[in-house]
């Protein structure tokens, strides 16, 4: 009889860790701590919240760390020898068995289309677009950090959002994010907005998200403008994978000529500000009228497990 093999995924956001602990067949613990990824967080912190975690599960599961099998851990980054480096050394000393570092959106799209074929949309403080083909091959688009991408990410609408802000005081027109924005920052006047949105290193401009959404629900046409601007920019990101995409299924016997890829979300953006998801959804079906698309967002945790109990994932 084959013994009973244990499966730890992690998926390491910006600001928070989802661990699970599962065996072949089901889930036996699950915690989160605050994020573990070095590119937001000091070492000594993350190797606290990480043998936190790790602890938690032991005691929930009666799992000793050193029963692992193999881990995967989702990670945006996962490319940057600081968010890397530490992951492999700090997870490798403390769990035993294999461990496989992915992307943050390949462990999203697993979730959402396990080992299959179809695209994922992850927004949240950051934002990536990810496609596999019907011949299993990985294929992304955006995600290359807040200074030159993150389309439709929290921190791209709070920075497009004090664009906004000021081109609408130029022109004259009337918008609530002035007085939002003043008294999130708790700052007197709009010339104190530019010194602290201008300050090195800058604030984080993703907390302006939850007040851009209350703005546009409120009426205001500069804060709902930004929000379908977010949306079409992910949108298009969305377009060119589904390009990709078909382009690839007309040289396979996995799917039709007429195939469209179904579509996915994952992160706080596509759960929580439905304005550009919405807008996105509109713009993709301009081009792709038939797609079809999954309810509510993904866990992306859920593809770690997928990826720990399968091992690796084919790419390109």
């Amino acid at each position: 009889m084959r013994s009973m093999s244990f499966f730890l995924a992690l998926d390491v956001g910006a600001t928070k860790t989802d661990y699970l602990l599962a065996n072949d067949t089901r889930h036996l613990a699950r915690v989160r701590t605050p994020t573990i990824k070095r590119m937001r967080t000091d070492a000594e912190s993350a190797t606290r919240h990480l043998e936190s975690a790790l602890t938690q599960l032991t005691a929930l599961s009666g799992i000793s760390m050193h029963s692992i099998t193999r881990t995967c851990v989702g990670t945006a980054g996962e490319t940057v020898p600081l968010v890397s480096d530490w992951l492999r050394e700090s997870i490798g000393a403390r769990v035993s068995g294999d461990l496989l570092l992915l992307g943050d959106v390949e462990i999203a799209l697993d979730a959402a289309f396990p080992g299959a074929s179809g695209v994922l949309v992850l927004a949240g403080t950051g934002s990536n677009v990810a496609g596999r083909t019907p011949d299993r091959l990985l294929t992304t688009a955006g995600g290359y950090g807040p200074a030159v991408s993150d389309q439709g990410s929290g921190y791209r609408i709070g920075s497009q959002a004090l664009r906004a802000l000021f081109l609408a005081h130029d022109e004259r027109r009337p918008t609530l994010l002035e007085q939002a924005i003043l008294d999130l920052w708790q700052l007197p006047s709009l010339n104190e907005i530019v010194d602290h949105a201008n300050r090195l290193p800058p604030p984080d401009f993703s907390q302006l998200t939850e007040l851009v959404l209350r703005c546009a629900n409120n009426g205001d046409q500069v804060a709902a403008a930004v929000l379908a601007q977010a949306g079409e920019e992910l949108g298009y990101l969305v377009v060119l994978i589904m390009r990709r995409l078909q382009l690839a299924s007309t040289d396979s016997a996995a799917a039709p000529s007429s195939w469209v890829p179904p579509l996915a979300f994952a992160g706080s953006i596509m759960e929580k500000v439905l304005p550009v998801r919405h807008a996105l959804i509109a713009f993709v079906r301009r081009e792709f009228p038939d797609v079809q698309t999954l309810e509510g967002v993904v866990d992306p945790v859920a593809g770690a497990l997928f990826r720990a109990r399968n091992g690796s994932p084919t790419a390109a």
